[in-house]
């Protein structure tokens, strides 16, 4: 594989974005197949379906041929491969949603050189979204430069939170108690578990925050940066800034980011 410092990254992001639509037409002709879709058991309540692998496939082969040699970190294979450079994919971010025929899912990826995410899409095709980050150089969503919403205050914020199938107990009592916290502080709080889409939301100023206190890095890679381009913040619960494999991640306009800490923070 070339070196990163041969690599046209802009050629790149254009070959991953025709992979990753080409997943996304497959997870859409799947989810209205009539016969239904296998589903398996993951963790406690959590499922994968026969479309996870179907686009993980898809994904996989099509972004190793742009780039030979190049490390893989995805949803359902774990990690193939070692070196500086790497993809980072969930092929189907939101599968609950996406087996009960809900439009909340996307295809995300994510290119790593060395620590750097160079590149990352994330394209929710029912919910017709697509968002597109090139370091330096690109961070729209559907074509519009992204831009954070200006909301000053969190009484007037609507924040998306995280809680998924696969929460332990613990998790889903810490996250139940943000969700009555929040309840009382902001103007909305929505469950909507797909955390590329979520992020790519707040990039896009459709929506104020997101909180996660168990994000994993395949559905996440991309929102961090393409929401700092965007003008907001992500961190952890402590305020430092998050990293892609950070399981913490608090995402806003910045506007609102210490406000929502604080309330978060405050709970007990």
């Amino acid at each position: 594989m070339k070196s990163s410092t041969h690599i046209d990254f802009s050629q790149l992001l254009a070959g991953a974005q025709a992979v990753v639509a080409e997943a996304a037409a497959k997870l859409v002709a799947m989810q209205s197949q009539p016969s239904g879709l296998r589903t398996e058991r993951k963790d406690l309540l959590d499922v994968v379906t026969e479309a996870d692998l179907a686009a993980e496939e898809i994904v996989v082969d099509g972004l190793l041929k742009l780039t030979p040699g190049a490390a893989i970190l995805a949803e359902e294979r774990g990690a193939v491969g070692e070196g500086g450079a790497r993809w980072i994919i969930d092929p189907l971010d939101g599968t609950v949603n996406f087996a009960s025929g809900l439009p909340w899912f996307s295809v995300t990826v994510a290119y790593e050189v060395d620590g750097v995410v160079e590149l990352g899409l994330v394209h929710a095709p029912k919910a017709g979204l697509l968002a597109r980050y090139l370091r330096g150089r690109i961070a729209e969503v559907d074509g519009a430069p992204a831009r954070v919403k200006p909301t000053a205050t969190l009484a007037d914020a609507v924040i998306s939170v995280c809680l998924t199938s696969h929460f332990s107990p613990e998790l889903v009592r810490r996250t139940s108690a943000i969700v009555e916290r929040l309840a009382t502080v902001a103007r909305g709080v929505r469950i909507v578990v797909s955390g590329g889409f979520e992020m790519s939301l707040v990039a896009s100023g459709r929506s104020d925050g997101f909180v996660s206190i168990k994000a994993d890095v395949v559905s996440h890679a991309t929102g961090n940066d393409l929401i700092r381009a965007a003008g907001g913040r992500v961190t952890r619960l402590d305020g430092r800034d998050a990293a892609i494999d950070d399981l913490e991640r608090i995402a806003t306009n910045g506007l609102i980011h210490d406000e929502l800490l604080a309330a978060l923070n405050a709970i007990r």
